[in-house]
């Protein structure tokens, strides 16, 4: 829960945030839509899909924007590792369709 809470916060600063004050451009599309993505990743719905989601995304910003690329390369990480993880305990993909358990 903690890297989910922390990958949205991330997502929603550097999304929305550094956005505010700039006229609109069509390179502000895809932190808009990973910032609209945090809200489903914080909340803990469609975890996997979102998390794979936000690591293209934001490798996609990462290549085509001139700025330093390390952010954005630093929230795919967390987008594609919460997608591994999935959605833990208190999601509500978990109240949805409960908790799998891996048996080996």
């Amino acid at each position: 829960m903690l890297q989910r809470v922390l990958a949205a916060l991330l997502l929603v600063r550097f999304g929305i945030i550094d956005l505010a004050g700039t006229s609109f451009s069509p390179l502000m599309i895809p932190q808009i839509i990973g910032a609209c993505l945090a809200i489903l990743l914080l909340v803990g719905l469609w975890t996997p899909i979102v998390g794979t989601l936000i690591a293209v995304i934001e490798l996609w910003v990462a290549l085509t924007h001139a700025s330093d690329p390390w952010i954005p390369i630093i929230l795919a990480t967390f987008g594609g590792t919460a997608a591994m993880i999935g959605p833990g305990a208190w999601s509500i993909d978990a109240r949805l369709f409960g908790r799998k358990h891996i048996e080996t």
